[in-house]
């Protein structure tokens, strides 16, 4: 079994509670984890600091080699790397907008949207669930949806039709 490592805990223990309160939730452990360090006179193994937090030994050690590299800034980073554009620009937005709602030229399906996108706007194209639940989102399109009546029907005509049917 290997020896305990020692982590010197530069931070005082009333810095460090101050800082536990003011984390959120998920950052609340690693702040106790120094206090813990912190408060123990003898140097703690990973699996007896994991078994005192209650944490998996893998992680606490994950956290002890943060703190030990980058200081209390490297131990409460998060690793995520936040939020992601869109494919999907204004001006195509716009364009998309306008051929949903033209009664002559709208879209009969998803792929056909597909083309048109590929064709005018991206070489590479979009796959079909982003476009189809970007346009159920911002549109409130639905697939499969009929229309009341064709788009070149001549109103004059069936409105002679039905006076003439009866």
């Amino acid at each position: 079994m290997a020896l305990a490592k020692f982590i010197l805990v530069k931070e005082s223990e009333q810095e460090l509670k101050s800082l536990m309160r003011k984390q959120p939730v998920h950052l609340k452990n690693r702040i106790q984890m120094l206090l813990v360090l912190k408060k123990s006179e003898i140097l703690l193994s990973k699996e007896a600091l994991s078994k005192a937090l209650k944490i998996n030994h893998n992680t606490a050690q994950k956290w002890r080699t943060a703190y030990s590299k980058n200081g209390i800034e490297g131990l409460l980073r998060d690793g995520r790397i936040g939020f992601k554009p869109s494919l999907i620009s204004a001006d195509l937005h716009q364009a998309i907008e306008k051929r949903l709602h033209s009664p002559k030229d709208a879209f009969t399906s998803y792929t056909d949207l597909i083309q048109w996108i590929t064709d005018n706007y991206m070489s590479e194209g979009i796959n079909y669930q982003t476009l189809n639940s970007y346009v159920k989102r911002h549109f409130g399109a639905k697939i499969k949806v009929a229309r009341k009546s064709h788009v070149n029907k001549n109103q004059d005509a069936s409105d002679s039709f039905k006076k003439t049917s009866l």
